[in-house]
């Protein structure tokens, strides 16, 4: 499969501020290749350097086949681009923005398919100033799609979006990529990371710190699975017993059990066997957010 992202040693300052350190990854075509990390730790910036939109001070970048520090124009009119902090005239109209964006285009898209798959069809006369923001948030997706790229870049792309619209925003980047593009995809919303992202790449004081699929990421981790659920019977000595179970803790009617492997299928079974049928019987799983606290010290984005 080929290559379409190449990052080798990257590295960028800010004066005395060190943005990127030491990042280097590939992204394959058709991948959704999530980028993610806390607040400043050089995610926006080293996706902004394989855009051509800053230089690094260090490393390598193939984007493309190009480079974005030399042939940044060449590049931007094969990429889509939502960034994290964009803006336009307040007067212009949502249709005029298209049809403005639409002109440097050599492939554009059809506006009037975009602008219904983003449900902004109706607001296609609207100023920008008067969008609300997430409806200025699916305005700028539509423009970085306008192009017809082959290889998108999504920074925080459903931030401000209600949950309805981060859901259908969702079901538009696979369709995105169900079409032929790749997706670079900046997110700190870890759920989101974890079902659209092929890949994901954790950085942390502009250094990579783990990178791989959010499957193999969670199973790394080696953190125990939760059985939870509620009775009034008093004696659960025997659960301690399961295979696979760690520590059974309990909380009035409350009872949460620790363990691995197939824990919650055993666990079930021995309250079946012993008559019990809790109807909360629940697991709950490490996440890709475990993943993300353990892997950055539990510095989360704020």
């Amino acid at each position: 499969m080929e290559t379409v992202v190449a990052a080798q040693g990257l590295r960028k300052r800010y004066g005395d501020v060190v943005a990127v350190a030491d990042v280097s990854f590939e992204v394959a075509e058709g991948e959704i290749f999530g980028v993610i990390g806390p607040n400043g730790a050089g995610k926006t910036t080293t996706v902004e350097c394989l855009q051509g939109l800053r230089h690094p001070d260090g490393g390598s970048m193939r984007v493309l086949g190009l480079d974005p520090a030399t042939q940044a124009g060449e590049l931007r009119r094969r990429i889509g681009s939502q960034l994290q902090e964009a803006a336009l005239p307040d007067r212009i109209r949502v249709r005029e923005a298209l049809d403005l964006f639409a002109a440097f285009a050599t492939d554009a898209a059809d506006a009037r398919a975009l602008l219904e798959r983003w449900r902004l069809w109706e607001h296609r006369d609207t100023a920008f100033a008067s969008l609300s923001g997430g409806q200025r948030q699916r305005l700028f997706v539509c423009l970085s799609l306008v192009n017809s790229p082959r290889l998108v870049f999504f920074d925080e792309v459903t931030q401000g979006l209600d949950p309805e619209a981060r859901r259908t925003a969702w079901d538009v980047i696979r369709a995105v990529r169900d079409q032929g593009a790749t997706i670079v995809l900046v997110t700190h919303y870890m759920d989101e990371a974890e079902h659209l992202c092929d890949r994901v790449a954790i950085v942390d004081r502009g250094r990579l710190v783990a990178l791989d699929t959010p499957a193999r990421l969670v199973a790394d981790l080696d953190a125990p699975v939760r059985v939870r659920f509620s009775t009034d019977r008093e004696n659960l000595d025997w659960l301690a017993e399961v295979p696979g179970v760690r520590r059974v803790a309990r909380r009035g009617p409350e009872v949460d059990v620790e363990g691995t492997g197939p824990v919650l299928a055993l666990v079930a079974a021995a309250l079946v066997e012993r008559g019990l049928i809790p109807a909360d019987l629940r697991a709950e799983r490490p996440t890709l957010e475990d993943v993300f606290l353990a892997r950055t010290g539990g510095r989360a984005e704020s």
